[in-house]
């Protein structure tokens, strides 16, 4: 008879997220994993796989909650630019975890250049920001919003560059203002 799990697989898995999140993947033992998660070893490879297999579903976890809470700024904007706005913001609103970051930067950083999976679900990731910023400068060109003129497929690689970048100055400076003024310029090509 097969036996229940003692705990919650989505909890868990949050809590190997933030420790990846806080120490990166190299720097993460199985040990760490089990101590932090409050399972098992055994329980581990059983729901989850290996370490590696652990990493790339707390990717996405990262990412899926990274994408619904972009999903409730754009609903809560009412107009594109005030959404993109709110995008970026969301790279700096992180306060007291400037030494943390972006799990999904910090992977590219970490990893890409030597895990062909992890550099595909940065890249998958990255393509979703993207095109979630590419659909708000279209609904503004069509609402007048923003000037047709501007292509918008190179401006949301453009924004989205920002953001990427926003969310590794975050984990350098505490100066919001400087992040701020990134924002503003960075909006300031929408005119």
């Amino acid at each position: 008879m097969a036996r229940h799990k003692e705990y919650d697989e989505k909890e868990v898995l949050q809590k190997a997220t933030e420790l990846f999140r806080y120490q990166g993947y190299e720097k993460t033992s199985l040990q760490d994993l089990v101590s932090h998660m409050g399972i098992h070893r055994r329980s581990l490879y059983d729901t989850f796989g290996d370490k590696h297999s652990l990493f790339l579903k707390a990717l996405e976890h990262y990412d899926n909650n990274m994408k619904k809470n972009m999903d409730i700024q754009v609903k809560n904007s009412s107009t594109a630019k005030d959404a993109i706005r709110s995008i970026l913001e969301m790279a700096i609103s992180q306060d007291n975890e400037k030494t943390v970051g972006c799990l999904t930067i910090n992977s590219a950083v970490e990893l890409t250049l030597h895990d062909q999976e992890v550099a595909e679900k940065i890249e998958q990731n990255f393509s979703k920001t993207e095109k979630i910023i590419l659909e708000l400068l279209l609904r503004g060109q069509n609402s007048g919003e923003i000037p047709k003129h501007h292509d918008i497929e190179k401006l949301s690689q453009f924004i989205h560059n920002s953001f990427v970048g926003l969310r590794v100055l975050v984990k350098t400076t505490n100066d919001k203002n400087k992040l701020k003024n990134i924002i503003d310029t960075t909006l300031s090509v929408l005119d």
